[in-house]
């Protein structure tokens, strides 16, 4: 078993984030003795959606952020978590960072519109939720359908049943360490 106990993790999320997503990660990673901080836009609860869905409250906001405190940036999916993120300036500059510092980064679900977004799927093997394998396409990226896809340690997978395979790839690369990418072709 790995020890990630000097590892920082960064999730980043806003309210209709996908529960399993964000929670299981965060799960997973901190049984690692890693430490694992959520951010969001502003330090209020943020919820997966209504009814019974759970909530959390973020430990930062993204100004707070210091990317060289990290190790990885985690970013789950859902439909309307990364649909708003991916118009929040401060969100796109913070995985922009993330990415041209080479540190480790997983998204998941509908979360690569985020990398799309960022201009760091260009060139790149990508998977997503299905649906926007489109989106994925025309931001330049090779988009497959398998359960994780690694990318120079940008992690991907389609859905929470790849949750298992997912955080261990992301592990994985955490170990490996610092990843050398030649991003932001197109940003």
């Amino acid at each position: 078993m790995s020890n990630l106990n000097n590892s920082n993790i960064l999730i980043l999320a806003t309210n209709g984030f996908q529960e399993d997503e964000l929670f299981e990660p965060m799960s997973f990673f901190k049984s690692k003795d890693a430490d694992v901080k959520l951010a969001s836009p502003s330090l209020e609860e943020i919820s997966a959606g209504e009814g019974d869905s759970r909530s959390i409250r973020p430990d930062l906001t993204f100004e707070d952020v210091k990317v060289s405190e990290f190790d990885a940036l985690i970013l789950p999916g859902g439909l309307a978590n990364p649909d708003t993120l991916r118009q929040n300036e401060d969100a796109i500059t913070l995985i922009r960072a993330f990415g041209t510092e080479g540190k480790t980064i997983g998204a998941i679900c509908h979360a690569p519109w985020l990398l799309a977004e960022a201009g760091i799927v260009e060139g790149r093997e990508i998977t997503s939720f299905p649906s926007i394998k489109t989106d994925m396409k025309n931001a330049g990226a090779t988009w497959v359908d398998k359960e994780v896809v690694c990318d120079n340690g940008i992690v991907t997978s389609r859905k929470p049943d790849d949750l298992p395979a997912f955080c261990a790839k992301i592990e994985e690369e955490i170990l490996e360490g610092r990843h050398d990418r030649n991003l932001l072709r197109a940003a």
